[in-house]
């Protein structure tokens, strides 16, 4: 055969623990492991904006056309107008390239490869420990070599301030970091606005490149703004960055692949030149990105009734994760445990660090059918007011 050579990959952790999880016939089973939202009832959930946004985009009769290689311009205008503010000075002096990609993940690639082939210093991309499972496979294939800055503390499962900026101070001058703009994945652990000041500072003094991964603003703490804090902060902060948005969470468009990815560059026709090498880079890459998904943010960030409907949906979705941190810590309470788990209400976003160790998170899929990953994390989506009380009482049976 022509593929004798070729041995059998590795199963992809999340799926393995879905699959197992489908087999499991105890009544009571929990998946904590996939990063989708989840209604109170475990279901998912379409927003209603995004079924509007559906309809006209059938009632007006849309074409089914291709897009340019760079995406639908009003759904890349309202996503760069997203991620900076209305009426900000980058898309004013035209600073910014943004182009439509697919997904956060596609537009780490397209910024991945763009880095390779045109950073003009060290290949090096330094990942904040732990980072998403997948920012590693992306820059190694594009040919980056990674490494690593401390970021989690265990002892405290919140952020390792002095650990991050000690290790900015020592990386060599302009190399490339990777930020987590807001409800950091997997530990739901993000820096202080006053952390993000010194951060700053550092990553100017240490003239860093900083890339910025934001995917999941409006949805960690339900406030657009507030989510885009560090994002903002820096560009008022005169720096230059490339930065990548996904839609998949805050308006759940996951399997429509919406994302955008920008670089903020010095000048508007530094940012042309720019733009027509990542068109060079995504033509034999895909081509075009698709636009259904596109059409529905663009119309839900632009029209003013659909965006306001929007807010205060983004607004419910992250409330009601909020809300189930603070129960599965009042049931933990109520079940009697007296370890600190003020880091579950601490923590934002989908998921949790518990802090739990590998061998208590066996327990849990064994004993209990809760299924997460080995590290302790848990997607909060996954919990629900049916099922809290159920996994407080698994977690303190294996955690006391």
């Amino acid at each position: 055969s022509w593929w004798s050579n070729v041995e059998l990959g590795p199963p992809d952790a999340i799926l393995g623990i879905t699959e197992a999880y489908k087999r499991d016939d105890n009544p009571q089973k929990i998946n904590l492991g996939a990063g989708a939202y989840r209604d109170d009832n475990g279901k998912p959930y379409v927003l209603s904006c995004v079924n509007k946004a559906s309809e006209i985009i059938k009632n007006e009769d849309m074409d089914k056309e291709y897009a340019g290689i760079a995406g639908i311009p009003n759904f890349t205008k309202a996503a760069a107008e997203l991620a900076f503010d209305k009426g900000n000075d980058i898309q004013a002096n035209e600073l910014n390239a943004t182009l439509q990609s697919i997904s956060g993940t596609g537009a780490l690639t397209i910024g991945a490869a763009f880095l390779r082939k045109f950073f003009p210093y060290g290949k090096t991309i330094y990942l904040p420990t732990p980072t998403w499972g997948n920012h590693g496979p992306i820059f190694k294939f594009a040919g980056l070599e990674t490494k690593q800055y401390r970021y989690y503390d265990q002892k405290t499962c919140g952020f390792d301030a002095e650990g991050a900026l000690a290790d900015l101070k020592v990386m060599p001058e302009r190399s490339i970091v990777l930020l987590h703009a807001c409800a950091h994945n997997p530990t739901g652990v993000d820096p202080k606005p006053e952390h993000w000041h010194e951060i700053s500072q550092v990553v100017k003094e240490r003239k860093l490149f900083p890339f910025f991964d934001m995917a999941y603003q409006g949805f960690a703490s339900g406030d657009i703004d507030r989510d885009a804090y560090a994002v903002r902060y820096f560009l008022k902060d005169n720096h230059q960055m490339a930065l990548a948005q996904s839609f998949a969470k805050n308006m759940g468009l996951y399997g429509e692949r919406c994302g955008a990815f920008t670089m903020v560059c010095e000048s508007a026709n530094e940012a042309k030149i720019v733009e027509s090498q990542l068109k060079i880079i995504i033509r034999p890459m895909y081509s075009n990105p698709p636009i259904n998904g596109a059409r529905i943010a663009y119309l839900i960030l632009q029209r003013p009734e659909l965006r306001e409907e929007w807010l205060v949906e983004v607004k419910s979705m992250a409330d009601r994760i909020i809300s189930m941190r603070n129960q599965l810590r009042a049931n933990l309470a109520k079940e009697g445990s007296t370890r600190d788990w003020s880091h579950i209400t601490n923590q934002i976003g989908m998921f949790c660090y518990t802090g739990l160790t590998a061998e208590q998170s066996e327990r849990l899929i064994k004993e209990f059918s809760v299924y997460l990953t080995k590290d302790g994390r848990i997607s909060i989506a996954g919990v629900t007011s049916r099922n809290v009380e159920y996994l407080a009482h698994a977690i303190h049976q294996v955690s006391k």
